[in-house]
């Protein structure tokens, strides 16, 4: 018999097209602590800052959270960070020890 393995369901995309998408998964708790307040300070600067031929600010923020949202949907993710933590504690516990 073969070892089945056990994997982590992964949750479907969540529809990241508008504005209104990006509010409604930052509302239901995706994206990082403090996403949602920042989401629209981000977005009401560039909106303030841009003219009417140069949206590229008010892209660059969508573009922003809406790979926020995505890489706090992701399960490897925290996988990916703690790996991260453990490497930077072990290098300074070596670094110490010289």
């Amino acid at each position: 018999m073969s070892a089945q393995h056990s994997e982590t369901p992964v949750p479907a995309p969540l529809p990241l097209k508008t504005i209104g998408d990006i509010r409604a998964a930052l509302r239901s708790g995706h994206g990082f602590p403090g996403d949602r307040e920042t989401f629209e300070a981000d977005l009401q600067h560039a909106l303030e800052t841009s003219t009417e031929t140069d949206l590229n600010a008010i892209a660059a923020v969508i573009v922003d959270y809406r790979g926020r949202i995505r890489l706090y949907q992701d399960p490897e993710f925290d996988i990916a960070v703690q790996e991260g933590i453990d490497l930077a504690a072990r290098l300074k516990q070596e670094a110490q020890e010289r």
